[in-house]
């Protein structure tokens, strides 16, 4: 009895591994990153990729080397977490963006009284608690600015945004992650 072999062109193996990329996409919450990100840009940039952009360069002058940057929330999966409402449902601009910085140096930022675990995981900087991370303050002004809705701003370690992500389900955007190097900026030289 012969065996037959299952031999595929270079076209077939590269077409076959796109296909199974597509179906074995990672999801957070039922949503692509493709989907999380076409959210972000309709709800909160009024559809405009220019503005998004704009507002990720705004960020990435002011945050330290080797920071991840992550939003979450409603302005993400376009319903809020405590009832399903959709995003904005109080009116226009009433919807605040969850803005989260990953990496061990954005912990610098906030005082001790500025966390729910120490050293690990910070309450975010907002109206409710706006002095726990007096740098980020400026910052956090115009990005609201830009938005014209409140922006909060957390400082988290790795394990937390994966334990939120890819364990509890919980859809998180990635914006980008400023690489590892030397800062232009004063605020990235914190030690």
């Amino acid at each position: 009895m012969r065996k037959s072999l299952n031999l595929k062109t270079p076209l077939q193996i590269v077409s076959s591994k796109m296909a199974d990329d597509d179906a074995n996409e990672d999801t957070q919450g039922g949503l692509s990153d493709a989907e999380k990100r076409a959210n972000v840009i309709r709800l909160v940039f009024g559809g405009s990729e220019e503005r998004l952009v704009e507002f990720v360069g705004t960020i990435r002058e002011d945050i330290p080397p080797g920071t991840g940057v992550v939003l979450r929330g409603s302005a993400v999966t376009g319903r809020r977490w405590r009832d399903a409402a959709p995003f904005d449902c109080d009116g226009p601009g009433t919807s605040d963006l969850d803005l989260t910085l990953v990496g061990d140096a954005t912990l610098l930022f906030f005082k001790v009284t500025g966390f729910f675990i120490p050293g690990v995981h910070s309450r975010p900087l907002s109206d409710v608690d706006p002095d726990i991370a007096p740098d980020l303050v400026p910052l956090r002004r115009r990005l609201m600015d830009m938005v014209k809705r409140p922006v909060n701003i957390q400082g988290t370690r790795d394990l937390v945004t994966h334990i939120r992500g890819d364990l509890l389900g919980q859809p998180y955007l990635t914006l980008f992650v400023k690489p590892e190097g030397l800062a232009l900026s004063g605020h990235a030289t914190r030690t």
